[in-house]
């Protein structure tokens, strides 16, 4: 963990560049560790401006959310005017540098006439995106995922490099398998190359990302984890007495293994154990897993909540014995995290980074996925003891709170944007007053002062 710097009494060290933080939807319901993430950063005075692709607007569900949405910069749908203008001013001061950014899109290309229409379009959306980092004084870029917004901020960061203005340097961070599936084509370590720094949230995503790498790259991969607030969770106390609760939370996709625990159910009620089941989540599964349950005689034993926004799903928790994911790939599941921190054990697949977060037989129990068996009997284990249920959800949550702190995290992370970036931290006083992107309000009026000359 990172400690916080200080400077003088009273203050806090933070960097004096703003950082662009950019996704493919920002704020999302399935995106709340990156919400988090942002909001830290902030609160140690790091100046964030949020960009997300397309408007994500659907699925606000906290205030949180609401406010990230009044705050961050979409891309698309298009303005053609801005488009225009913002490709105008960059082929008509910096040819040179415009052409050269179009030609490492399309060296980023697969294979296909529709892969060199895509690369088209992102450099497309990455010129609209540096005219207004440049405009808000972004200096540096950082992608959530290595997809479209990864491409599009090394694009950016590409041409302002070449013409000294706007964000000169990007990193991305790496979640999990499905990004590492780019592996079929040679993108994702091309982006590596171009990249300045990229982040992996556990050792096992490292340790892919190394493996599609050469070694001299190996330096730039950086393991920070994603992280939550403890003491958000420190409230929710024993579970209410009666029926046992088994609680799941996640987007209800085939991958997150649903199905898997619908059998283990079923399993569970032909052996006599009476307990129920709540899914928590939305997604295309969700009529299948429900035709499942009538096939499985579980109407009523398990029920479906839907998607829940965070400032709803501690009462979720609250209502569990038990948490279980049985998903068949994984990065880091911040709800595992939110579990533990809710002194709930979990039973989890020993997928990918799970294994660095559930410890087996001590904060709670792994199995094999796809193995309904395996599944049943783990859940069995908890469901019928509570002594053991109480000893590894207290494990659970000391083990989060000492490794998966997000305020620790974000630490880790502007240490990393500050050696990106090469500057030293600026003392600023603490609490001072910032806009709702995170900017002190200074900041803001030169940027829109800057803005209306450059016009």
């Amino acid at each position: 963990m990172t400690r916080r710097r200080r400077g003088s009494r009273g203050t806090t060290r933070a960097l004096v560049a703003v950082i662009a933080y950019i996704t493919s939807y920002y704020p999302a319901v399935s995106h709340t560790f990156i919400l988090r993430e942002v909001r830290a950063l902030r609160r140690r005075g790091v100046p964030i401006s949020t960009t997300s692709v397309h408007v994500s607007d659907r699925g606000l569900l906290s205030d949180a959310d609401r406010e990230e949405f009044e705050s961050t910069h979409a891309l698309l749908p298009p303005r053609w005017g801005e488009v225009a203008k913002a490709h105008l001013y960059a082929l008509g001061r910096h040819p040179h540098a415009y052409l050269a950014t179009l030609r490492l899109s399309l060296e980023q290309r697969r294979p296909g006439a529709r892969g060199w229409l895509w690369q088209v379009f992102y450099f497309g959306e990455a010129i609209l995106a540096w005219r207004h980092w440049q405009r808000i004084g972004v200096r540096h870029v950082h992608s959530h995922f290595v997809s479209v917004s990864a491409d599009i901020a090394m694009l950016a960061s590409h041409f302002g490099r070449r013409v000294g203005a706007g964000p000169a340097s990007w990193s991305a961070t790496v979640h999990g398998l499905i990004e590492l599936r780019d592996v079929q084509w040679p993108r994702l370590a091309k982006k590596i190359g171009h990249a300045d720094a990229i982040v992996a949230i556990s050792d096992f995503t490292r340790s892919q990302l190394m493996a599609v790498v050469d070694e001299e790259q190996w330096p730039k991969l950086h393991v920070v984890r994603c992280g939550i607030d403890p003491a958000a969770y420190a409230h929710i106390g024993d579970p209410p007495a009666g029926r046992p609760r088994v609680l799941c939370v996640g987007r209800l996709f085939p991958e997150k293994g649903q199905s898997v625990l619908l059998h283990a159910f079923a399993r569970l009620a032909e052996r006599g154990v009476d307990a129920e089941l709540e899914l928590v989540g939305y997604g295309p599964s969700e009529d299948g897993l429900k035709r499942l349950c009538e096939e499985l005689d579980l109407t009523d034993r398990v029920s479906f909540a839907g998607a829940v926004g965070q400032d709803a799903v501690a009462e979720h928790y609250r209502a569990a014995s038990v948490f279980c994911l049985p998903s068949f790939y994984e990065g880091i599941p911040v709800v595992l995290m939110e579990a533990m921190a809710s002194r709930r054990p979990a039973v989890a697949t020993a997928v990918a980074g799970v294994r660095e977060l559930v410890r087996d037989g001590e904060t709670g129990l792994l199995v094999s996925p796809g193995r309904s068996d395996e599944l049943a009997d783990a859940l069995q284990r908890l469901l019928e003891d509570a002594a053991l249920r109480q000893r590894m959800g207290e494990a659970g949550r000391r083990y989060v709170a000492q490794n998966y702190d997000i305020d620790a995290i974000a630490g880790s992370l502007e240490d990393l944007f500050g050696q990106l970036l090469g500057e030293p931290a600026e003392p600023r006083p603490a609490g001072a007053l910032r806009s709702a992107n995170g900017y002190h309000r200074g900041d803001v009026d030169r940027a829109l002062e800057a803005d209306a000359v450059a016009s």
